[in-house]
């Protein structure tokens, strides 16, 4: 089996950076897997695609050499079978905020006798290499999202759970929920309170043993993270940094133009 990049740079002691992809398109995802990141992951959760997309995503990523992954719309068994068996190297799941819930979601992850995984890797058999049934339960990665009150209070059972990979903080839900709504959900947070929050779970990753990854706004922020102990930071994604780059190319024709850029409201919002 085609051996997990990830694993390899982590066991090396280097940080890695993750895109992301949330447009439903083959061509997207391979303009975003020659730009060199060391994984790219499929929101299937939040994105504008289903899993009809993400197989063809997955194929159009492989020339490339990035990992492949797969956010999950929830913790339901169907769809990370059906994610892994096209092809992820690795699961992102949503909203776990028990140890009990990681556990469930590790079995789903894992063959037997590690887990309850049923056999029919229908593309992985062949985008992954040979010896997939014997290999897989160590090459592919899960991480559990920890993203509201409840899971931080469940947060050290949560990075205790055996056979679960990591912890992926979705910052934007986290600061909706500690803060009961109070502050806006988005990334690269600057309150005392949140930035104390996410080094806690580097704390609680780094005592388990498991990897600590960040869904990050920009690269300046990454690189904090990093320093604080994340192992893997998400920097933007590919819906916003188009909307960035086609709102840069206009405001700076406008300004050699003499009229000023006006992006729409729906733009402005999400940043």
């Amino acid at each position: 089996m085609i051996r997990n990049k990830l694993k390899q740079s982590w066991a090396e002691g280097r940080a890695t950076i993750n895109g992301w992809l949330s447009i439903g398109n083959p061509f997207t995802a391979e303009i975003m897997a020659a730009q060199g990141y060391d994984s790219l992951t499929v929101d299937v959760q939040h994105g504008a695609l289903d899993y009809s997309m993400l197989l063809p995503m997955l194929q159009a990523m492989r020339a490339s050499g990035v990992v492949p992954m797969a956010r999950v719309p929830w913790l339901e068994p169907g769809i990370i079978m059906k994610a892994l068996d096209a092809g992820a190297y690795g699961i992102i799941c949503p909203m776990v905020n028990t140890a009990e819930q990681a556990a469930e979601f590790v079995s789903y992850m894992r063959y037997p006798p590690h887990g309850q995984r049923s056999f029919g890797p229908t593309r992985a058999n062949f985008s992954a290499g040979a010896n997939y049934a014997a290999e897989a339960n160590d090459e592919i990665l899960g991480f559990a999202m920890v993203e509201t009150a409840e899971a931080m209070a469940n947060l050290e059972a949560i990075a205790a759970t055996p056979g679960l990979d990591g912890i992926y903080v979705g910052p934007a839900d986290l600061t909706f929920s500690l803060h009961q709504g109070r502050l806006a959900p988005g990334f690269d947070r600057e309150e005392p309170e949140m930035i104390e929050a996410l080094q806690a779970i580097v704390a609680a990753c780094k005592k388990s043993g498991k990897i600590a990854a960040l869904h990050c706004g920009t690269p300046d922020y990454a690189t904090r993270a990093i320093a604080w102990g994340f192992d893997m930071t998400t920097v933007s994604g590919d819906s916003r940094l188009l909307a960035a780059a086609a709102q840069a190319s206009v405001s700076r024709f406008r300004e050699l133009n003499g009229k000023p850029a006006t992006a729409s409201p729906a733009v402005k919002s999400a940043y």
